[in-house]
Formats: structure tokens, C-alpha cells, sequence
């Protein structure tokens, strides 16, 4: 017996076959449909037919297909009811698969999916209790407790992006003002970067700016920081100071085994790790002496398909 993981982007539908145990034995993909509900299943069972008869694998073996997707959702009727990124909204895909695979299908929150592949097979192994907080577009996050991965009574708790840390702060696209994803993602990052700019003509970010099209990007306020730029510095350090405030305020909350790190902002590495670590160990509820562990993902993509497979 195998189970189908599939991660539903805005940009590509990515199918995986895994073992029951989360071992990803392949992935294929297409770009996603967005807009078009009927197409998007279409292309979703393709690619899941597709992958089983490139292994030789019966229809009838396999034992789940999970979907890790963008929105809002009903778990029991495995509906997305709304799916911005998807362009979409009350799309039903408990048959979608029919009649080839004859088998349950689950869905969740795709953050909800990364949480929970690294839980099994990623940075988070080994542990009971993880948090999983992804630093995109957006500050997205997972909660696993006790090796099941909590949802809420509506099944969308995890949105740690929408906790305010600064009140009366900036505004946030879900209505409020201050949240954690207005400071903490890489486009908080890059508002931090450009507000700070217009005070300081001298920041080696204009050049950088310039020669990019006027576009500003997180990696290059990083890229700054690495050549030495004391306003990227700067930027930089506020960025973690917000971002430790979120990750303490879970860490008192929650008490985690550990939290993982993932997102573009993540590939920064030890650099980002090293200062969030001593902020937040420095005021967090201890029970550890060392503080709460502080990872980098391990899986990248792949977590959400192995998560998707696992629900």
C-alpha cells in the first residue's frame, strides 16, 4: 500500500508517492490551474494516475491521497471555501479522484502540511511537541501537539502571521494593524528596508535597487548586511527583534520541543538563526536551560507533499 501527497500551489500542482511511513519514493508536476475548479481536479488526477503507472502500482494500492492547499477549509467535507491564491472558492474534491482511486481523500491548510512533514521526516523528528513558522510572503505556521497536528475548532488555528506584536503597528492585509507577518516576512523585511532608505541616501541599497529594476528584495537587504551595510545592519537587527517576539510569545504559550524555521527568509541561514536563538532564549519561559531549540527546515518543498501523504 502507497499514499499520494499533493501540494496545491498558486503556480504548480506537485503529486508525490509515498510509503506509509512519509518516505517520498516520487513527485511529479504541472502547473496549477487557477480560476478553473473542474481543470484543477482534472490536472490533480492526471498526475496522480500518471505517477502510480510510472511505479506499476495498482490504483486499488493506494491507501489515502492528502492536499496541502492556499485558504480557508472543511476538513470533514473536504471543501476549500475560499482560496485566493487559487483564484477559487467552494471547490469539493472528496471525489475528485474517482472512479480510478476508490479511497479517502483529506485535506488542510498547506503550513499546516510543511508542520507536519518535518514533524515526521524533517528537522522536527523525533520530537512530540513542534511549531513550524515559514517566513514567505507572508508569516505562515503549523502547531503539532503531541504528534497530531492541531487545528482549532474550524480547523484554521496555526495562523501565527495574524498574532499582534507592535499595536497600532503597520497594517496587515487580514484587516488588522501591527500583526507579526506585517514585520516578520520577507516583505515586512523589505518595508523595513525601504522606509528606513529614505533617510539614508548613503545605504549601498539604492545601488542594488537600481541595478535591479527598482525592485527590492529580502536577500538583497541580507546580501547587504554581509558586505558590511550598517543600515541592512540595522534593518536586520529590528527584523529579528520582531520576529523573537512572535517565536517567544509561541515558545510561553506552547512550550515546543522546538520550532523549525522554513520560507525564502530561512535560507539565510545560521545568520538569521544565531540572533533569533539568543533573543528569544534571552526571554523566553525557561524550562531547559539552554532555551527552546531553534532549526532550519530540512525538507523544503518536499515537507508539504509528505505532510499532504500523512494527514
Amino acid at each position: 500500500m502507497m499514499r499520494l501527497g499533493i501540494d496545491l500551489g498558486g503556480t504548480n500542482t506537485v503529486v508525490g508517492l509515498c510509503t506509509l511511513d512519509g518516505v517520498l519514493m516520487d513527485k511529479i508536476s504541472a502547473p496549477t490551474k487557477t480560476g478553473d475548479p473542474d481543470g484543477l481536479c482534472a490536472v490533480m488526477h492526471d498526475l496522480c494516475r500518471d505517477l502510480c503507472d510510472k511505479h506499476n502500482i495498482p490504483y486499488s494500492e493506494i491507501e489515502q491521497i492528502g492536499i496541502g492547499l492556499p485558504g480557508t477549509l472543511v476538513k470533514a467535507t473536504c471543501t476549500l471555501t475560499f482560496g485566493t491564491n487559487l483564484g477559487m472558492s467552494n471547490v469539493c474534491f472528496a471525489h475528485a479522484f474517482e472512479p480510478e482511486f476508490n479511497c479517502p481523500v483529506n485535506i488542510d491548510n498547506d503550513a499546516n502540511c510543511a508542520a507536519l512533514g518535518e514533524f515526521h521526516g524533517g528537522a522536527g523528528r523525533g520530537t512530540r511537541n513542534l511549531l513550524m513558522v515559514t517566513l514567505g510572503t507572508g508569516v505562515g505556521g503549523g502547531i503539532v501537539l503531541e504528534g497530531k497536528l492541531y487545528t482549532g475548532r474550524e480547523d484554521i488555528a496555526g495562523e501565527i502571521g495574524h498574532m499582534v506584536i507592535v499595536p497600532n503597528g503597520a497594517p496587515c492585509n487580514c484587516g488588522r494593524h501591527g500583526c507579526l507577518e506585517t514585520y516578520a516576512s520577507a516583505t515586512g523585511l523589505i518595508r523595513l528596508a525601504r522606509e528606513a532608505m529614505e533617510q539614508s541616501p548613503d545605504t549601498c541599497l539604492h545601488a542594488m535597487v537600481q541595478e535591479n529594476g527598482g525592485k527590492l528584495t529580502a536577500k538583497m537587504v541580507c546580501d547587504a548586511r554581509d558586505a558590511g551595510d550598517a543600515l541592512a545592519d540595522r534593518v536586520f537587527n529590528d527584523y529579528c527583534d520582531y520576529l523573537a517576539c512572535g517565536l517567544t510569545n509561541l515558545i510561553n504559550v506552547f512550550q515546543p520541543d522546538a520550532i523549525v524555521i522554513g520560507g525564502g527568509v530561512a535560507g539565510y541561514g545560521e545568520k538569521l538563526l544565531m540572533p533569533l536563538r539568543e533573543r528569544v532564549h534571552a526571554q523566553q519561559f525557561k524550562i531547559a536551560p539552554e532555551g527552546t531549540p531553534i532549526v532550519a527546515a530540512t525538507l523544503g518543498n518536499d515537507a508539504g507533499i509528505i505532510g499532504a501523504a500523512l494527514l
